[in-house]
């Protein structure tokens, strides 16, 4: 059985695409189910507000999704923090990508229809969800295009390759947010589904509370929703059962 922390001493901090949502054929597309805003809201309740976004994806983008349904939302990988509602967002300084390079993903995107590319402040996404296809080349490009510089790394996800500066990653993120209040004194329980979210993972459990990867405890983010429900409801956790190494 995972051991976590208990619910009055933990934070929650969850990942987005494929965890709390359902992957979209485009970020753009992505559908937030109607029940999500009420058990946000009743989470929120529950852990004092102790309730994070930890994403890829920019905070201007949550906000179009969420509002301020989370209490703090890191987005791009931790490049980009906001810590309460209204509160500023703050970023490390790390540097932007070069317009060049900007330029070379808009041509490597165009040569494969079908690919998108989501730029941020901090870097930017190649999205081949609609052209599988398309991985090892776009991969190519974007490794030649970062061997001209030991300032950013490529990241592989789930049908994205992901160049963003070194120096940040949910791991990073998770421990900025369990510095302030009202993370601070409190254990996280991170979740998440892709390759960056091992980062996240790895963090919540070195920190004495736990990493839940969405594969291995909850088959998919439905069932991550139908667990934050639960606790939602019935102001506890839920039993789970481990089928890989991931709890702290």
């Amino acid at each position: 059985m995972m051991s976590l922390p208990p619910l009055s001493q933990a934070a929650l901090l969850i990942d987005l695409d494929g965890t709390l949502l359902d992957i979209a054929p485009t970020p753009s597309s992505v559908i937030v189910p109607p029940d999500v805003p009420r058990v946000l809201r009743a989470l929120r309740l529950l852990l004092d507000d102790a309730v994070a976004i930890v994403t890829g994806r920019p905070i201007e983008m949550i906000d179009a999704l969420l509002g301020d349904l989370p209490f703090a939302v890191a987005g791009e990988h931790g490049a980009a923090i906001r810590h309460a509602p209204g509160a500023p967002v703050e970023r490390p300084m790390l540097p932007a990508p070069p317009l060049d390079w900007v330029t070379e993903a808009e041509r490597l995107t165009a040569e494969h229809p079908g690919a998108l590319l989501e730029l941020k402040e901090r870097g930017f996404s190649l999205h081949y969800r609609a052209v599988p296809a398309a991985s090892a080349a776009l991969c190519d490009g974007l490794t030649a295009m970062l061997a001209k510089s030991d300032e950013f790394e490529l990241l592989a996800g789930i049908m994205i390759w992901e160049v963003r500066p070194r120096g940040v990653d949910k791991g990073t993120a998770v421990a900025a947010l369990m510095e302030r209040p009202p993370f601070h004194g409190r254990l996280p329980v991170f979740l998440g589904d892709d390759v960056t979210d091992e980062d996240g993972i790895r963090a919540a459990a070195e920190m004495g509370g736990a990493g839940l990867r969405v594969q291995d405890v909850f088959g998919d983010a439905a069932g991550v929703r139908a667990w934050l429900s639960e606790i939602a409801a019935s102001g506890a956790w839920p039993v789970l059962s481990q089928r890989s190494a991931g709890a702290g």
